[in-house]
């Protein structure tokens, strides 16, 4: 023990840099490509999770186990019992399983663990914890701010840091600041607190990735700009003594397909909408199928129980232009997503495609939230959030009304995304075809292996780290 109580014994940070991958290592990214020669050499290839999306991935990394065990089948799910769909929620107490800082403290008195924006981060039992949480107002506006544990942690680091970039975290301006951001509060961490294990998370290639795509001439500044931060950290943290390992979730691969599974419902008349408003919302509970869309995954759900209309539903989603496999049954339990949570079917699109959660035909008569940025209230993920309609005449003098009318305090209806998915040209969910484009492991005390991770493994590594 140290003399502040902290565990001796070897410090870990793990820097998530999201959406790395062997195809974009190299001449853009200097740093981490010499940091990966000197350490492991070649990355180690990771075979990512079913799905490979961002909440499963990490609750698959932290318990060493899969969806079907931990529980989070995607970013997203329908609750049959309250009838209600959930998008990225962050209680901790979600994912099942020991996660592995409880492992690693079971024979370590005093080990501690700070997690920076890994999701599934709050009410967590890590000794130290900084993550993104609005606050939602009674007047309808919403205020952006973190939660933090200690909560008094909160304050501090605002004083210190300034407030969270949130615009930056998601969004039309989603970019590199929100991740120089949660870089300064893992350093603002470290020097504080000294954790045995930091889980720090960089979000900024997932933006561009998915907006442009991996073969955009715009990625190799985004590869740059990421190089440079983590590049940092790593100094950093090499000078603390603390090891270093980088690792990723997924890799982005360029789309040019989107896939409506709710629109094909509909037309077969499976599917229930409600008129609210003259504007038309999805009824999950009346429907006989419907879909949560989650980039390259669907979970689909049925309320007709009968095998037949089960094998009905699974046929009209293989016939469907863009769509490789659907899972039932055995094939979804052979792919770890035999949970509760998990769509009666999984459909999973090919690698160029991706599913959109539209289930309007008129997008006059879409949901008042899907020109918005809300990532709770949409039945999926929805990545033309990254974008701001290019209708719209002067954009930013449109943007910049609404902030003054926020700021004075009246409701502002954002509306400013466009209604056009094939303005995205990147995704992930499935596994790619060519392990370039699989998430990557590297650093400090990895050593080569002869063939690629499963994604559970890359819990055991983690812990012979302190061994």
């Amino acid at each position: 023990m140290t003399e502040s109580g902290r565990c001796d014994g070897p410090r870990v940070a793990i820097l998530n840099v999201v959406g790395l991958c062997n195809r974009l290592l190299g001449e853009h990214t200097p740093r981490l490509t010499s940091f990966s020669g000197r350490t492991t050499g070649t990355p180690l290839s990771i075979k990512p999770v079913m799905p490979a999306l961002t909440c499963a991935a990490q609750a698959t990394y932290l318990t060493g186990t899969l969806p079907s065990e931990h529980g989070i089948v995607g970013n997203g799910w329908y609750d049959r019992t309250l009838n209600e769909h959930h998008f990225w929620k962050q209680s901790n107490r979600l994912v099942g399983g020991h996660k592995i800082w409880e492992k690693l403290r079971q024979n370590r008195p005093g080990f501690r663990t700070a997690n920076l924006f890994w999701w599934f981060n709050m009410y967590s039992s890590v000794d130290y914890s900084i993550t993104p949480r609005p606050l939602y107002r009674s007047d309808g506006l919403k205020t952006f701010d973190v939660h933090s544990q200690p909560l008094k942690l909160r304050d501090e680091v605002k004083r210190d840091l300034g407030p969270f970039p949130f615009h930056s975290f998601w969004g039309p301006k989603a970019g590199i600041e929100s991740s120089k951001w949660i870089a300064e509060s893992a350093k603002w961490t470290e020097n504080r607190f000294e954790p045995n294990l930091s889980l720090v998370y960089l979000p900024h290639l997932d933006y561009d990735l998915q907006r442009y795509g991996p073969e955009d001439p715009r990625i190799p500044q985004a590869l740059q700009a990421i190089d440079q931060i983590v590049g940092d950290l790593i100094d950093f943290y090499e000078k603390k003594g603390v090891r270093v390992v980088i690792l990723s979730e997924y890799g982005i691969t360029k789309a040019n397909k989107v896939i409506f599974p709710n629109r094909m419902f509909r037309r077969k008349g499976w599917l229930e909408v409600k008129d609210e408003l003259g504007l038309e919302y999805l009824d999950c509970g009346g429907s006989q199928a419907f879909a949560l869309t989650d980039h390259q995954i669907a979970h689909v759900y049925l309320n007709q129980k009968d095998e037949a209309f089960l094998n009905k539903v699974r046929s009209a989603l293989e016939e469907t232009d863009g769509v490789s496999s659907v899972l039932a049954g055995e094939a979804r339990k052979q792919a770890g997503l035999d949970h509760e949570r998990a769509g009666d079917l999984v459909a999973i699109s090919d690698e160029n495609a991706w599913f959109a959660y539209y289930h309007w035909e008129d997008d006059c008569l879409a949901p008042d939230f899907a020109r918005c940025v809300d990532v709770h209230r949409k039945y999926g993920h929805d990545p033309a959030e990254l974008f701001v309609d290019p209708k719209i005449n002067f954009p930013m003098l449109k943007v910049a009304q609404k902030l003054i009318g926020k700021k004075l305090g009246f409701r502002t209806h954002m509306d400013l995304i466009p209604l056009d998915p094939s303005l995205v040209m990147g995704s992930h969910g499935c596994v790619p075809a060519d392990n370039l484009d699989w998430p990557v492991l590297f650093g400090h005390g990895l050593d080569q292996k002869d063939q690629a991770l499963d994604a559970p493994d890359v819990h055991q590594e983690i812990l012979t780290l302190f061994n």
